[in-house]
């Protein structure tokens, strides 16, 4: 088998963008996708305008429908599909895989029913030993990363030399790509800072300013922390790109969609319309309730994913929700952490 081979399952912003970065690497790369007038475009056009308008792929990136000759003879198959259709996909292309392939998730949400990492469905999905699947993680916006434009991320498997890997393949002058061995920090870290953006969004809608902003999002990745630690994960993984890094760029950019669903429901917008609206999927409102669920099992107080989750799930006041935030009684700073 070719050890430079990647597929991308999933024609959408992100894994597009990621298949570009490693097309430029030199790298033989094909994307999935389910349409075919998807698969024609990036293939034929090198161009993937429902996702990515205006920006020309690497005439080397292929596509095709073909999901068994999309994953023939690659060395990392890379799940770039949403959290509600991640379970079902993996099933799907697990008896295609290679017997030494990698699984990489590129997913960052929360299974809602199970509340559970997208590593260990796909470990439950496929059958492959948690030391063959790997998850990307950091603040990497779709666009800017398919524009070439410089960013970093984090590649995480708890098998050094398979997150190695994944490093190999994908990094790049403009893509830097650091390891790590602690999966559960960098999945939480993914997962827990797109319902921290949807607050941020909604306090840069009411024009509440740039010391709120920042407040807001420093205290997202305290909570955010908590959950993390709790559930195993290492302290040190969240004050680096999964973590603040990721964080930062959800919580502050104009192109994160979970951002730009909190502005929305600032403007008055009904959530439905929001979501109705997306081209994509905003992961925090898909997996909030999940993520809650976790907080409770494992004793974790987490204020502002609570009260995001009363607005996305209860129907409860926007403005009021982040006024509470910006009420709330002082407290310890890192309580819960140390």
């Amino acid at each position: 088998m070719s050890e430079r081979k990647v597929a991308i399952i999933g024609g959408g912003s992100w894994g597009t963008a990621f298949a570009a970065v490693i097309a430029r690497n030199g790298v033989p790369v094909t994307i999935w996708a389910r349409r075919t007038d998807a698969a024609e475009e990036i293939d034929l056009r090198h161009r993937n305008d429902l996702y990515l308008p205006g920006i020309e792929l690497p005439a080397t990136l292929g596509a095709t429908t073909d999901q068994e000759r999309a994953i023939r003879d690659a060395r990392l198959v890379v799940m770039a599909v949403p959290s509600d259709g991640f379970r079902d996909r993996c099933a799907e292309v697990a008896p295609m895989l290679e017997p030494d392939a990698i699984l990489v998730s590129l997913c960052k949400g929360i299974e809602r029913d199970s509340g559970k990492r997208m590593s260990t469905v796909a470990q439950e999905a496929t059958g492959l030993p948690p030391e063959r699947i790997a998850v990307v993680s950091g603040p990497n916006l779709a666009r800017e990363v398919a524009r070439g434009l410089p960013g970093a991320t984090v590649a995480a498997c708890i098998d050094e030399g398979n997150a190695r890997i994944v490093q190999e393949l994908c990094h790049a002058p403009t893509f830097r790509v650091y390891t790590n061995t602690d999966v559960i920090g960098v999945e939480i870290g993914g997962a827990c800072k797109n319902v921290v953006a949807i607050a941020s969004g909604v306090a840069d809608g009411y024009g509440y300013g740039e010391n709120a902003l920042s407040a807001l999002i420093t205290r997202g990745l305290v909570e955010i922390t908590r959950l993390g630690v709790a559930m195993g994960g290492s302290p040190l993984t969240f004050i680096g790109l999964a973590g603040v890094g990721d964080l930062i760029a959800t919580g502050m950019s104009k192109l994160s969609r979970n951002h730009h669903v909190g502005e929305e429901l600032a403007k008055g917008r009904r959530l439905d319309d929001i979501i109705a609206s997306m081209s994509q999927v905003a992961e925090g409102v898909k997996s909030c309730g999940a993520i809650l669920k976790l907080a409770a099992e494992h004793g974790v107080e987490m204020p502002i994913a609570e009260r995001v989750g009363r607005v996305l799930l209860e129907g409860a006041d926007v403005k009021e929700m982040v006024d509470s935030l910006l009420t709330r009684d002082a407290e310890e700073e890192f309580r819960g952490i140390g």
